[in-house]
């Protein structure tokens, strides 16, 4: 009998590590052993996983010895350090940052869409796409293998836990700081309440939205929006898709929305991708907007699934259709793909 592969986690204490633990315990018990990695300032903190207690240790170089697969959630400056330690000691790395999205010798995964990517990877790294990719491209995967996309325009409303902690802290701050006024009805009422606590967004983001997420590209772009373009084209294998986004920053905590422009090579019709997306994996269809059902963050936050509604004709192109996807950017976004990816390379040594 085949032993379970050895698991480690860096970054386990982070926000998303701490959502991987999570789903590690929710789901099948793949796993043999699974060591825990953190910062030096949390190394030493003990954390369940599968029920288990186990303490939190700080990368040191023999830190991956025996481990099958490693999942980094980590900044791109640490995972550029340490990844390619841990491939050295024989490890497959799974990564959530950055450092190595680009790479074209490192595969971009997500396992509802192109799940062989998985084993094509001559660094022995694969990449975890963003999560606001993440929220739309399942959904978007099952309409393209049914009807050939041509063509993407979205609109993303990213929410504040994307920043991690300071985003939420930052969020909650001006909460209380707007809560019970009449803020909101004069020009630059709430900047001059908020002042200087913006944290890691450009402007308030309580009783605001900010058409801004990322660092900025050429002409005017933002990093966020080339990266959607960018990841989009690798995943759906369509280097030439034209794809134009905006992303905007909204007060809402966790889980990512966007409003889907698709066009298709052919007509694209409503109750034939309402079938599709019923029956996709990882997607649910919810979309009955007479009677008010339709996906939104207080809802869907805490699932795993994209959820999809707002299907519609476009008004002036039969080969278009109108989405609204939501996904937790926790879960689906970040921490959940990874697992899945790791899952799909155990299966590799089990089968």
């Amino acid at each position: 009998m085949t032993a379970k592969p050895t698991l480690a986690v860096v970054g386990a204490t982070g926000v998303v590590g701490r959502v991987m633990l999570q789903i590690l315990s929710q789901r099948a018990d793949i796993w043999g052993e699974i060591r825990l990695f953190a910062s030096p300032r949390t190394a030493g903190r003990k954390v369940t996983v599968r029920g288990v207690e186990v303490e939190v240790a700080a990368l040191a170089e023999d830190a991956f010895a025996g481990v099958d697969i490693a999942l980094f959630d980590v900044p791109e400056e640490v995972a550029a350090a340490w990844v390619p330690v841990a491939v050295a000691s024989g490890a497959v790395v799974v990564d959530n940052s950055g450092a190595f999205r680009a790479d074209p010798d490192v595969p971009l995964v997500v396992p509802e869409v192109n799940a062989h990517r998985a084993r094509n990877r001559p660094r022995g790294i694969i990449a975890n796409p963003g999560a606001t990719t993440l929220t739309m491209i399942v959904a978007l995967g099952a309409l393209h293998a049914e009807y050939g996309l041509r063509e993407l325009v979205v609109s993303s409303y990213q929410a504040v836990s994307e920043a991690g902690r300071a985003g939420v802290d930052t969020l909650r701050t001006q909460l209380s700081l707007v809560a019970g006024t009449e803020l909101g009805t004069a020009p630059g009422d709430v900047r001059r309440v908020v002042g200087d606590a913006t944290g890691p967004f450009p402007e308030p983001v309580a009783l605001n939205v900010v058409p801004w997420a990322g660092t900025a590209a050429e002409d005017g772009w933002s990093s966020e929006e080339l990266r959607l373009r960018d990841e989009s084209r690798r995943i759906l294998s369509l280097p030439g898709l034209p794809v134009a986004a905006t992303c905007v920053r909204v007060p809402v905590v966790t889980t990512h929305s966007l409003t889907v422009h698709a066009r298709f090579q052919g007509v694209a019709g409503v109750d034939g991708a309402r079938e599709i997306l019923a029956t996709a994996p990882g997607v649910v269809l919810c979309d009955d907007a007479a009677a008010g059902e339709f996906p939104t963050p207080a809802d869907v936050v805490g699932t795993d699934p994209t959820w999809v509604g707002r299907v519609r004709q476009a008004l002036d192109d039969p080969t278009a259709l109108e989405l609204f996807v939501c996904g937790d950017n926790m879960r689906k976004g970040a921490a959940l793909n990874l697992v899945q990816i790791a899952e799909l390379v155990a299966q590799e040594s089990a089968g």
